[in-house]
């Protein structure tokens, strides 16, 4: 998958607003392959309907997304599977980690539908931001930050044409919050993925080629 493409794209809810300004709803907008993406919003604009509505997790708008010009309305739950096991990844901003199984079996949920990453590779990420002593810790017992990192580890379990990341760092210092920039970036150009990350003020600080305002 090398573009997704919003045609005229606006949640339900928002029809019949006049004057709504944004460089994405109501608009032709087309994020690419290989770039990096900062949508900024203000709270109960659609920023987190925006990522799910990509995902495919819901279909409650107006207008056309596609894929490589594909409309997606039209794809099978089989379609979207392996969309979200081999393409699309998303770090959601309520992380849906499962609280009664520690950090790595989180992530090893994940890494056992793809085989995608070693559990070396995958210490050495928790080890770099900060987390390896939490690696056998249930994620319900760890702070809100703390679980962020570790969904930020899962969403990598996969191979990827774009990852969505809403509101990444919400909870994370500025020294975490640059770690996770770095892996990010380093795996993004190992993969020629997209990047699209959403944020309501403290955003990733990553070279974005372009940046929207929802």
């Amino acid at each position: 998958m090398t573009t997704i493409e919003l045609q005229q794209t606006l949640p339900e809810v928002f029809a019949g607003r006049d004057g709504i300004v944004s460089d994405v709803w109501h608009r032709q907008t087309v994020f690419q392959k290989g770039k990096k993406y900062l949508v900024e919003a203000a709270s109960g604009t659609g920023k987190s309907s925006l990522c799910s509505y990509i995902y495919g997790y819901r279909r409650d708008y107006q207008g056309i997304i596609s894929f490589d010009g594909e409309n997606i309305r039209k794809f099978s739950v089989a379609r979207w599977v392996d969309l979200r096991k081999r393409s699309l990844g998303m770090l959601f901003q309520e992380l849906r980690l499962f609280d009664e199984l520690t950090a790595w079996e989180n992530v090893q949920l994940k890494n056992r539908l793809t085989g995608f990453r070693s559990r070396k590779r995958v210490k050495e990420w928790f080890e770099e931001l900060g987390i390896a002593d939490k690696w056998d810790q249930k994620t319900g017992r760890m702070s809100f930050g703390q679980q962020q990192r570790v969904a930020f580890v899962r969403t990598l379990c996969q191979p990827l044409d774009f990852i969505l990341l809403d509101e990444p760092v919400s909870h994370l210092d500025d020294g975490n919050a640059r770690v996770m920039a770095r892996i990010l970036t380093e795996e993004a150009a190992e993969q020629g993925a997209g990047i699209i990350v959403t944020s309501i003020g403290k955003h990733l600080p990553l070279d974005y080629d372009r940046v929207m305002k929802l």
